[in-house]
């Protein structure tokens, strides 16, 4: 009993620790591409750590995470007017490297090699980087409007990532009965899901009515605000369940071990990565239909 409450001491104040850090970076434009960028480059390494578990497959740890990191700060620049498109050639160079370097390599099998590195950039860097989409964004709604940093809309991801496993956990525990997908996540439940998803609504229409009335951002009313909530907990729900079985095909319980209590960073950002692009369509969709 006294390991379980340390354990569950220890997972509070690493969770209550990581809201906090988040929630702060949102503060400043500058410090959001920070964290982002930390983030990126500490979440290709180690996916790429784990990937080279497996037999036969050796990728390039450092310049697979080096281009990620180049990759997030280049999105950022292009976006908000720093600097012009061709600030992508460095990392698409860099890409045709990791390619041809395999030529010379002489490693057992470079297929898996090619498909591993380009699978953490597509499946991590990629994503993460949309980011800067959701945080910068036209003044007035249109693309010829000056850029400027709308925080609520990347931070309300994260807030209803974060209500939707809560609401999804406190209402599976109590009323689960139906799993959601048993072979992949055996703890997940219709019924923590739908209860996950109300929450988010909830959230959502208050955060939108917050929005609009005191100005923050006008570029949704309430309902494309449930709309947003609603992409949130779905694709967030198949993101977690993506890196659930990433995870069950290595072997392993956590990705990795640096946050006490919560796992490796694809543990802690698993359904951001799918919910962060889903959301950046949605928001496009809105805005051009």
């Amino acid at each position: 009993m006294g390991e379980k409450r340390k354990n569950f001491l220890v997972r509070t104040i690493t969770g209550i620790l990581f809201v906090a850090v988040m929630v702060t970076s949102f503060i400043s434009p500058t410090t959001m591409v920070l964290l982002f960028t930390l983030i990126t480059g500490m979440t290709v390494w180690e996916f790429s750590g784990l990937v080279n578990q497996y037999e036969d497959v050796e990728t390039n740890r450092f310049i697979s995470t080096i281009a990620a990191v180049y990759f997030f700060l280049a999105m950022a620049w292009f976006r908000t007017g720093m600097a012009p498109s061709y600030v992508f050639i460095p990392y698409l160079i860099t890409l045709v490297y990791l390619f041809v370097s395999e030529i010379y390599l002489k490693n057992p099998n470079p297929l898996n090699n090619w498909a591993y590195t380009m699978l953490g950039q597509m499946y991590i860097a990629l994503p993460f980087s949309t980011i800067n989409l959701l945080a910068f964004q036209p003044s007035g709604g249109e693309s010829s409007s000056p850029i400027v940093f709308q925080w609520i809309v990347p931070l309300s991801v994260f807030i209803f990532l974060w209500l939707n496993d809560t609401g999804a956990y406190c209402v599976g525990s109590l009323f689960g009965r139906h799993r959601l997908i048993e072979r992949i996540s055996p703890k997940k439940s219709w019924e923590g899901s739908i209860g996950g998803a109300v929450v988010v609504m909830i959230a959502s229409s208050l955060i939108g009515h917050y929005a609009n009335n005191s100005g923050i951002y006008q570029g949704m009313n309430i309902m494309e605000w449930l709309g947003l909530g609603l992409v949130v907990v779905i694709f967030g729900t198949w993101g977690d369940l993506v890196e659930s079985l990433f995870k069950r095909t290595l072997g392993i319980k956590d990705s990795g071990n640096i946050l006490p209590g919560h796992g490796g960073m694809l543990d802690r950002f698993d359904s951001s990565l799918m919910a962060i692009p889903a959301a950046v369509v949605y928001l496009f969709s809105i805005m051009f239909f």
